[in-house]
């Protein structure tokens, strides 16, 4: 096989969708699975609509289009607040879109009359960490403008935290989203069908005895794709770590000195770190570098330590080991080295494939989208 490359297990997707539809349907809520550390998949967004999400999201408008192509017949979200610029396609290509601006409500309207079509918009509100939403006390004038809009409906709103500032979703936000949502409806006589509480971040809050409320849905993409929650990368009990891995393929190793020798400046990406003298060392060089993959988001296999990386190189001290030339080393990645690494034209995918357990409504989805589950 050719390296690096990102070897995709399906099956362990499967099994971590699965699980935590379970879980969150015990507790009334849906699952919208974010799909973009894949680039929208079409195989991996199979694999979760057989194992009952209930929608997919994606911030770019064009994995949206490239899953509209594939077939899958599942409710598609723009997750990422729409570009002016981009308002047509949003309409043509996605059934939701999350928002706060007035200004692009007033566009999405009129590409909707447009399309014929009806588009339908989840508010975003601010709850504290400081990237998209809507401020609480703001929220009530922009939804009374949105209900004016022909061409949209309001069918919820939602929140995002711990993205930006890492702020801890908690029984007191998800409470005032609620809250919010009660007033919503009671000001303008209508029931909002979505509130969206926020990410894989807000599964230690409900996992430990959080009372939901009005949140019926969550967005996750970490937790089903690595297993973990955000705010401490921990694994979630019950779930898969291991369903990426990473191959990349030794092309030096040599018995080496630990220091460097004469007069050092910056390297290609700033200054070296600090070396301590360790004598010589074997040192692995690997086909693999910044260009393909955050090098600070690996964990290497055990007994190696990562020494520096640039574009195109990992550097590798590999202890009292002789890595052989060839050989390929796996490593297992987080969130920021996944999102880069199926970025990178230059790291094939191989998809491993197992049968697909899906739920009913799962089965009935699959076998109503030719997206299938194909390498």
């Amino acid at each position: 096989m050719s390296a690096p490359r990102l070897e995709i297990h399906l099956d362990r997707i499967a099994h971590n969708a699965r699980s935590l539809v379970a879980r969150l349907t015990a507790r009334g809520v849906s699952l919208t699975a974010i799909t973009k550390a894949t680039l929208g998949l079409p195989q991996v967004a199979a694999v979760l609509a057989a194992a009952g999400v209930s929608g997919i999201g994606e911030p770019r408008i064009e994995t949206l289009a490239a899953l509209r192509r594939s077939g899958l017949t599942l409710p598609l979200t723009l997750i990422r607040s729409p570009m002016p610029s981009q308002v047509a396609q949003v309409v043509a290509q996605a059934d939701i879109s999350l928002n706060t601006e007035p200004a692009v409500l007033d566009l999405l309207s009129a590409a909707a009359i447009d399309q014929d079509h009806r588009h339908g918009v989840v508010l975003m509100v601010e709850l504290g960490d400081l990237r998209e939403g809507i401020l609480p006390e703001r929220l009530e004038g922009i939804a009374a403008g949105l209900l004016r809009l022909p061409g949209l409906d309001l069918i919820g709103i939602g929140a995002n935290l711990a993205c930006q500032n890492g702020v801890v979703p908690s029984q007191a936000s998800m409470a005032q989203l609620s809250s919010l949502a009660t007033g919503l409806e009671t000001r303008f006589g209508l029931v909002l069908p979505l509130v969206s509480g926020g990410n894989s971040a807000n599964l230690p809050w409900l996992f430990t005895g959080g009372t939901p409320g009005r949140i019926n849905n969550l967005r996750l993409g970490e937790a089903i794709l690595l297993g973990r929650e955000p705010l401490q990368r921990r694994p979630i009990p019950g779930l898969r770590t291991d369903a990426f891995r990473l191959v990349a393929e030794v092309i030096e190793a040599n018995l080496k000195p630990t220091l460097p020798w004469g007069q050092c400046q910056q390297g290609a990406f700033g200054a070296p770190p600090a070396r301590v003298d360790r004598g010589e060392r074997w040192r692995a060089l690997v086909a693999l570098g910044l260009q393909d993959v955050d090098a600070a988001g690996l964990t290497l296999p055990a007994g190696m330590t990562l020494l520096g990386a640039s574009s195109d190189h990992l550097v590798l001290d590999t202890g009292s080991v002789a890595v052989a030339v060839g050989a390929e080393l796996g490593f297992d990645l987080n969130y920021s080295a996944l999102l880069r690494a199926m970025t990178s034209p230059f790291v094939a995918q191989t998809l491993i494939e197992a049968p697909i357990q899906a739920t009913a409504e799962g089965r009935q989805r699959l076998a109503s989208s030719p997206a299938g589950v194909q390498a």
